[in-house]
């Protein structure tokens, strides 16, 4: 039997009916799941789960240190805890920028202030320049500009500032956030993209403004729904995450990647509708039995310093060894990693379900 199991904090909907789903279809192949319940970790001890599917660590210390073990002792996480532990909102800019995605132009801020318990003085920050330009910092990225926390999500610590008085009103309340000041793109679309395993996605409108989820079969072109596809296929081969959001703001039919470090999504059936729960709840099952089954322990590893030339797969981030013969085919042309189908829409991924 291959226990799969759930580590997860204030969900309802998903995790009961995920677990039903995973015993259900799993049955066949002695596939089981179940909630991971913990007591305290041994440094050492076998792995019981096969799988682990993460939604709460990034939340809880005692958990990411768990999980780390478990991969260690053979566990297959979803998502890797080594790589999520290390991985930042403005790294990802510049790698997906790298690939060739439309990125707005971002800049990394010094923080407004420091934990308490931190014992950070004027002496601590003397690498850093004073009085800031922060007239030059907007030149760069433009006028309005949104700020925002390099790591983070839910909407939380978000501000549009269109000049330099409201860029210093809203950076004052950011203490102790390292905070990203991005482009404003005045987008005419925007979408969400559920992600499933790295190449299964499934682009949503989205409302941001009223946080909703919106079941729009038409919503996307299909020559601009492909590339949705393409880029977010090509974020989550670099980046390794297999469950995740992308989020596109399209300005004249360019998609612009402007968040796609949400590997913790929301999969409540009251947030993001019956339609997609039921979708989420099944791709998801699906998902851990193959990985169960199947997985390899290189699968959850980054690959973005291959896919750049930085150096091979074993290298400083990159997955082990045992995928740098194979992983080099499909780097540049992800849809081709799922056999020819880039997602599960019927136009090959020109729409959103």
């Amino acid at each position: 039997m291959k226990i799969v199991g759930l580590l997860c904090g204030r969900e309802y909907s998903f995790p009961p009916a995920f677990i039903a789903r995973v015993n259900q279809l799993g049955a066949k192949d002695g596939v089981a799941a179940e909630f991971v319940k913990l007591g305290g970790t041994k440094m050492g001890e076998p792995a019981r789960y096969s799988v682990i599917v993460d939604r709460i660590s990034h939340e809880v210390e005692y958990y990411r240190g768990y999980l780390k073990h478990a991969a260690l002792a053979g566990t297959y996480v979803i998502n890797n805890p080594f790589w999520w532990t290390a991985d930042d909102k403005f790294f990802n800019y510049a790698v997906a920028a790298k690939l060739g995605l439309a990125i707005p132009k971002t800049l990394l801020l010094p923080q407004k202030g420091y934990p308490a318990d931190v014992d950070i003085t004027g002496e601590s920050l003397h690498n850093l320049e004073h009085p800031i330009d922060w007239d030059g910092l907007l030149d760069f990225v433009g006028r309005p500009a949104i700020l925002k926390p390099y790591s983070g999500g839910g909407w939380k610590h978000v501000y549009k500032v269109n000049d330099k008085k409201e860029l210093l009103e809203a950076f004052d309340k950011t203490a102790p956030y390292c905070m990203t000041l991005q482009e404003f793109v005045d987008f005419d679309k925007y979408v969400r993209c559920f992600t499933f395993g790295k190449m299964d996605i499934v682009p949503v409108h989205y409302d941001p403004k009223a946080r909703q989820y919106l079941v729009e079969h038409e919503y996307l072109s299909a020559a601009v729904g492909a590339r949705v596809v393409k880029d977010a296929q090509t974020i989550n081969l670099a980046l390794g995450y297999e469950m995740n959001t992308i989020e596109f703001a399209m300005k004249d039919d360019v998609p612009y990647a402007i968040d796609f470090l949400n590997p913790a999504p929301d999969f409540e059936r009251d947030r993001i509708t019956q339609f997609y729960f039921e979708m989420v709840v099944e791709k998801m099952a699906r998902l851990v039995i193959d990985r169960a089954l199947h997985g390899a322990p290189s699968n959850p590893w980054p690959r973005w310093e291959e896919m750049l030339g930085v150096g091979a797969a074993a290298g400083f981030t990159g997955a082990p060894k045992a995928v740098a013969h194979t992983a080099g085919a499909n780097v540049s042309t992800p849809a081709a990693a799922v056999g020819g189908s880039a997602s599960n829409t019927p136009s090959g991924g020109a729409k959103t379900k």
